[in-house]
């Protein structure tokens, strides 16, 4: 039997979680406040999406679990363990299978991580945003740097593997401030770090604040650059190598989940507005579902499921999407594979222009960005991908 595309990189599941104590106004996810949720009634919709989504791709190993949102670390400890063992039930969950949980760093929260590692999660992601009072509050955040602290040596007691996020490139930051801040978070022992720059999506908070021109103190693109190459940099001297565009790690530390993303693997999407990429009959398909939670959770009491699938996935848009991926991983991305996906979907004279110019390397059959392709990263893909303008 011939290996199967997503083969290459594996199966995981992600879990969606909608909910937030409070919407970030920043953040444009699929997320929602309610004043109480019935976890007995999600816990049940989750296990009937999980039984249905098996039924169309039966008999895989489970690598990875990932429970996203929204904030799931507002779920109950019991509520995560039945979803886990749904997925064990209706797959085979590896035994080495990376489950991940996002968490806000609020005492609230932290009182559950035994739970949640009696459970059967093995990582932490953690919400902390920044090591900064006025600029948590800023962003909207319901901790503080001191709750931050004392979450995360929770999280180290009951789990080997714990990440956390920060957002920079916020308003008034200095380059000082933004070396100070981020050694000061390498320094707290953390061995995965997602440093993501603050961007300003429409529909949010900030988004409309943007637009009225009252959101003060953005950097310029020179500081944004400055800042990005700042990080690189005291993250290398750490030893925090920057597998990914935004996510660096000491070695053995990457996040498994993410890696089947960026490596092109198939994943199920459980929950509102989650997304999936299954490999069916010999294709691939993109699967989507309804993004307000009520609507979701009727939809699955009525039909099982809520997924449904938006598109069947061409071999030309499988390379693109894998190169998409691949490329911003500092392994790269295989040509090889990308041919088998589709011969004719990169321009190989404008790879070589590429390598020539700096944009990229090339050893054997990996294409890699360079530091400087990284920046550009987007424009790197609109020359190496015949088509990508259509």
């Amino acid at each position: 039997m011939t290996t199967e595309d997503w083969q290459h990189a594996g199966f995981g599941v992600y879990v969606h979680w909608p909910f937030c104590a409070a919407k970030c106004p920043y953040c444009d996810f699929n997320s929602h406040v309610r004043q109480s949720v019935d976890q007995t009634a999600w816990v049940r919709a989750f296990v009937s999406e999980i039984k249905t989504t098996a039924a169309l791709i039966p008999n895989r190993t489970v690598d990875t679990i990932f429970f996203g949102g929204g904030t799931p670390s507002l779920m109950l400890p019991e509520t995560v363990d039945t979803i886990i063992q749904a997925i064990g039930q209706y797959w085979t969950l590896s035994p080495n299978a990376e489950i991940t949980l996002e968490a806000n760093p609020t005492s609230v929260e932290a009182d559950r991580f035994q739970g949640f590692s009696d459970a059967g999660v093995n990582r932490i992601s953690m919400g902390i945003q920044a090591l900064n009072d006025a600029d948590l509050r800023a962003l909207g955040r319901m901790h503080s740097v001191s709750e931050a602290r004392q979450a995360f040596d929770v999280a180290k007691k009951y789990f080997n593997n714990v990440s956390f996020d920060l957002i920079y490139a916020r308003q008034n930051q200095t380059l000082s401030d933004w070396r100070d801040e981020l050694t000061r978070a390498i320094d707290m022992a953390v061995d995965h770090l997602s440093l993501y720059q603050l961007t300003i999506e429409q529909g949010t908070r900030f988004g409309d604040l943007f637009a009225r021109s009252r959101l003060r103190g953005l950097p310029t693109d020179e500081l944004s650059a400055d800042l990005y190459d700042l990080t690189q940099d005291i993250c290398g001297e750490k030893g925090l190598i920057a597998y990914e565009v935004s996510n660096h790690a000491r070695e053995g530390a990457e996040c498994k989940h993410n890696l089947i993303y960026w490596r092109y693997g198939d994943y199920a999407g459980i929950g509102p507005g989650a997304h999936g990429r299954l490999s069916l009959g010999g294709g691939r398909v993109a699967t989507e579902s309804p993004l307000m939670p009520e609507h979701w959770l009727d939809e699955v009491a009525q039909n099982g499921t809520a997924n449904r699938i938006a598109e069947e996935i061409s071999s030309e848009d499988q390379a693109a999407e894998y190169a998409m991926m691949s490329l911003r991983l500092s392994e790269g991305c295989d040509l090889e594979r990308l041919q088998q996906l589709s011969p004719d979907r990169i321009d190989l004279n404008a790879a070589s222009e590429l390598v020539r110019d700096g944009f990229l390397t090339q050893s054997n059959s990996h294409l890699r960005t360079t530091p400087q392709g990284k920046m550009v990263l987007n424009a790197i893909l609109g020359k190496l991908l015949t088509g990508a303008a259509e």
